[in-house]
């Protein structure tokens, strides 16, 4: 998975577990994309507590995926849910049944809650 898909979403998953100040940290730099710098400077701490502090969230987060592995199920989820929905387009008689139509939906709708 892309480092910056993953970033985001063990920071959707698990995010709400960091202090608050850890987040908006954390939010500036690797979702907001602000330079350390920026950041060390608005919030009044050195580059370096800024950089340790991004490396630490990560971490934090990673730990908590090791364990709980919601975004692993998150995404075997959505993969079978799109493949679900691939194989009802793909029915090769042309002719589609009431079921395959609701499972389409049904698909459909899973995929817009994730």
């Amino acid at each position: 998975m892309e480092k910056i898909v993953e970033q985001a979403l063990l920071y959707d998953f698990y995010g709400e577990l960091l202090t608050e100040h850890q987040r908006q940290v954390y939010e500036d730099v690797v979702m907001n994309d602000y330079s350390i710098s920026e950041v060390a400077q608005e919030r009044g701490i050195s580059r370096q507590g800024v950089h340790d502090m991004i490396k630490r969230c990560g971490k934090i987060l990673d730990d908590y995926e090791q364990k709980l592995h919601l975004v692993e199920k998150f995404v075997s989820i959505r993969e079978k849910v799109h493949e679900i929905h691939r194989l009802t387009k793909e029915d090769a008689s042309g002719v589609r049944s009431e079921q395959l139509v609701r499972i389409e939906k049904i698909s459909e709708e899973i995929l817009e809650e994730l």
